[in-house]
This record gives structure tokens, C-alpha cells and sequence, in this order.
């Protein structure tokens, strides 16, 4: 049986102010872990579109992105289940507006935490992935990409979805 290899695509936010990083804190199979504020990609949208609207879901506050922090591998084996996932994770940094309160935190979320980088760095086991500190690391490493080197082709937003 041939079977083709389908990881999954993510995007996350990597939100900094006054020296303390926005993460979510999120009911998982695993438990209750810390991430950045991250999802899937959804058909039809870009990357830097598919951040915003993530950040936004989880965090209730609109987020611009304006570099692409970097591109991620990542690989993860449920020991429940032997699901084996690989996700390749786009992490954008940017401009964070206001709290929206009359939005509320998607599903899951518990809450938002500002975390100084030393409390990232200290709270590892508490991840949901290694990527949450490494994408921090690279931002204060002061790593940063212009978004156009992620293209999307006009066809990702107006093709309409293949029959199932």
C-alpha cells in the first residue's frame, strides 16, 4: 500500500511586549500545556492571514503579522494512541492590538499568560511542543523574514473546494 506522507500545517503567533511573551494556556490529550498562540491553516487563507486569525481566536486580541519569525519541523508520537504526527510550523511576529473582551478565548483555552523569557524558558516541561521555546529563542535571537518570502497563489483563496 502506498500512502502518501500528509504533515500538517500550522501557524503561530509569536507575540512580544515589554520584554514578556504572550503564550495560551490549553486543554491537550496530554494535558494542560503551554503554547503560542497557534492552529492549523485553514483552505483558502495564507499563512500570515491563517496567524491573524488564529491569534485572535485564542488570545481575543487582532494580530498584524509583520515578519516571519521562521519555518519548523516538528515530529510527535502519542504514546496513548501511537499517532505519530509531523507538523511544519510557520511562526510570524508582529503588532498586537487591544484586548477585544467582547470575544472569548476559542475552545480549550484556559487562559492567556505574559511570560518573561527566563518563565518560558523554566516552564520547557509544560510545553506543548518544543517549538514554543525555540520559536521564542529565534525571536530574541532577532531572526526575521519579510513576509513575501511565503508566496500564496491567488488559486489557495478562489478555487473552490474539490467535491468530497
Amino acid at each position: 500500500m502506498d500512502t502518501r506522507w500528509k504533515p500538517n500545517v500550522t501557524v503561530a503567533a509569536i507575540i512580544e511586549k515589554n520584554g514578556r511573551y504572550l503564550l495560551i494556556e490549553e486543554h491537550t490529550q496530554e494535558g494542560l500545556r503551554l503554547n503560542n498562540p497557534a492552529g492549523h491553516l485553514d483552505p483558502g487563507e495564507s499563512p500570515a492571514a491563517g496567524c491573524a486569525r488564529e491569534a485572535l481566536e485564542e488570545t481575543a486580541h487582532p494580530f498584524t503579522p509583520t515578519a516571519l519569525v521562521g519555518i519548523y519541523l516538528s515530529r510527535f508520537q502519542r504514546l496513548a494512541t501511537g499517532e505519530d504526527i509531523t507538523y511544519v510550523r510557520m511562526a510570524f511576529c508582529g503588532e498586537i492590538g487591544a484586548l477585544q473582551t467582547h470575544l472569548s478565548l476559542d475552545e480549550g483555552i484556559e487562559r492567556t499568560l505574559w511570560m518573561t523569557p527566563e518563565e518560558v524558558r523554566a516552564s520547557a516541561a509544560r510545553h506543548r511542543s518544543p517549538l514554543v521555546l525555540q520559536c521564542i529563542e529565534d525571536h530574541l535571537a532577532g531572526q526575521r523574514f519579510p513576509l513575501q518570502v511565503i508566496y500564496t497563489d491567488p488559486a489557495v483563496a478562489n478555487l473552490p473546494p474539490l467535491p468530497e
